[in-house]
């Protein structure tokens, strides 16, 4: 099957960028280099292609129930541009997907999903409208999106692309008319640095792309860097370090189940997990070497396979050999002493957090 294409895949081509498959997508991976988009986004502005996100709509009397029935956190009397971060889960614990849920009104709800779950989600969302009064709309093939990221974020979208947001706080989101249609702007991202993510028809989109590009004063950046970035300020990737097979529980994310809140799918396995522990867990590990742990590299403990890594990568930001691994419960205390199965050898490491970088966010 053919690799869909977002609405920008002619521009990142145009700019020479090294394009990959990922998601079901020809997504750009790198402009320059890794290291320049991933400073540039620490340092100063990135722009990102997210269009191949998938967006749907959950609409009508019953919306605030079904969101809180298929969705972990809890949206019950939130304020409308309030943003959220959770799971969809199976009955077992396991993870559909991890998303964002905006609440934009009364009854009205705009949830993001990832790119290679888009067709799964839809269908399991679809499954549990059953004896809820919503209409739920997959609306991914109407938007693109782009995230404006890094400590001018604000600036540059404000001044650039004339889109009022310094009045939002982090993780809050607004409509805006503009050119008579309705956009979606959030002080929202994946990179641990302040931004903002831009919802609208691909006409919008491809109109700020160009305004972006033109000012010269952002990069264009590729999945390359946003990998990076979101790694190092312990970030999650779906199938990485969340799956069917791995929970919040088993990934440190349980904060975002709301086990106070009445019911929500899986929610009787989160709670089993939480008081009978997990076999199984995320941790971080750094190595005292600048060997690069990779996905799917085998942990030790005393030569006998406790578990392997998720993501891995020397950090650019910190300089360190540094991994998120899904390793058996009893070795992840932090300063248990690991090795790390690279080719033939094996390198010592250390059980650390996993936020290996601070974040800088817009808080207030």
């Amino acid at each position: 099957m053919e690799n869909k294409r977002t609405c920008l895949y002619d521009k990142h081509v145009e700019l020479g960028a090294l394009i990959q498959p990922f998601g079901g997508f020809d997504m750009p991976i790198q402009y320059s280099t890794i290291i320049d988009e991933h400073n540039a986004v620490r340092q100063a502005c990135g722009v990102f292609d997210v269009s191949h996100m998938g967006e749907v709509t959950v609409r009508g009397r019953d919306a605030e129930k079904y969101v809180n029935h298929i969705f972990t956190n809890d949206v019950t009397g939130a304020e409308d541009g309030k943003v959220f971060y959770g799971m969809m889960l199976y009955e077992d614990g396991g993870t559909v997907d991890d998303l964002l849920v905006y609440k934009m009104g009364e009854n009205d709800y705009f949830l993001v999903i990832n790119a290679a779950n888009i067709d799964k989600d839809v269908a399991w969302m679809e499954e549990h409208t059953q004896g809820f009064d919503i209409e739920l709309k997959h609306c991914s093939d109407y938007y693109g999106q782009v995230a404006v990221q890094g400590p001018e974020s604000e600036a540059v979208t404000e001044e650039v692309l004339g889109i009022p947001c310094k009045e939002l706080v982090f993780y809050t989101a607004k409509y805006l008319d503009i050119d008579g249609e309705t956009i979606v702007v959030s002080r929202t991202g994946y990179t641990g640095e302040d931004g903002f993510e831009i919802y609208g028809s691909h006409e919008f989109i491809r109109r700020c792309w160009d305004e972006l590009m033109a000012s010269g004063r952002c990069k264009p950046c590729g999945l390359g860097c946003r990998d990076t970035l979101r790694f190092e300020v312990g970030l999650p990737l779906y199938g990485d370090e969340l799956s069917a097979e791995i929970s919040p529980v088993m990934a440190g994310l349980s904060m975002f189940c709301k086990l106070d809140k009445e019911e929500f799918i899986g929610k009787d396995a989160i709670v089993k997990q939480k008081a009978e522990g997990v076999k199984q867990r995320v941790v971080g590990i750094e190595l005292q070497d600048r060997a690069i742990p990779r996905h799917g590299y085998a942990v030790l403990k005393d030569g006998e396979t406790i578990g392997e890594v998720t993501t891995g990568y020397h950090t650019i930001s910190t300089d360190k050999s540094v991994c998120m691994a899904l390793i058996d419960s009893a070795y992840g205390k932090l300063g248990t002493e690991v090795e790390i199965q690279i080719r033939k050898k094996t390198f010592p490491g250390v059980v650390v957090k996993k936020k290996f970088y601070e974040k800088h966010y817009k808080k207030d």
